[in-house]
């Protein structure tokens, strides 16, 4: 039903609006998000959910400050999806051995196990997203995506 209503926005943008990288862009990344959001659904998980895990297994162990900094999420945010995946035991929070009046956030074994499921549910949807091209044309696409958006990968 999405995809129809998807294709529906489509075919209504005025003709001087269709042909614009940004908005075929937006159109292209608002349909990764919907496939990516049902991906991490599936296994009950959403989208900031599964940054701020991501973020929490690289940066372990982490000031619950500095985890909000790097993946610029307010902190009112962040407590929230922390409770959220402490309440499923995902991660641990415990003081921070640098500064015990901190909390520092640490990713348990089932966090990890979590995140390996919803990485591959995600390279499915991204996958899913990229189909219409070939191999040689992923590689080039994201290649240019990377440059016009400035975000390299280390």
């Amino acid at each position: 039903m999405r995809g129809m209503a998807d294709k529906a926005a489509a075919a209504t943008a005025p003709s001087r609006i269709r042909p614009l990288p940004s908005w075929l862009l937006g159109r292209a990344a608002a349909r990764g998000r919907s496939l990516v959001a049902d991906a991490l659904a599936a296994h009950g998980m959403k989208m900031w959910h599964h940054v701020v895990l991501a973020a929490a297994e690289d940066l372990e162990p982490v000031a619950q400050a500095d985890l909000g900094r790097a993946v610029a999420l307010d902190p009112k945010d962040l407590v929230g999806i922390l409770n959220d995946l402490q309440a499923e035991s995902l991660i641990v929070r415990a003081p921070d051995p640098k500064d015990r009046r901190k909390n520092a956030v640490s990713v348990t074994a089932a966090g990890r196990r979590r995140l390996e499921e919803c990485t591959a549910a995600g390279d499915r949807a991204n996958a899913e997203l990229l189909a219409p091209l070939g191999p040689d044309e992923r590689g080039e696409f994201l290649d240019m995506l990377r440059r016009i958006s400035g975000a390299g990968i280390d």
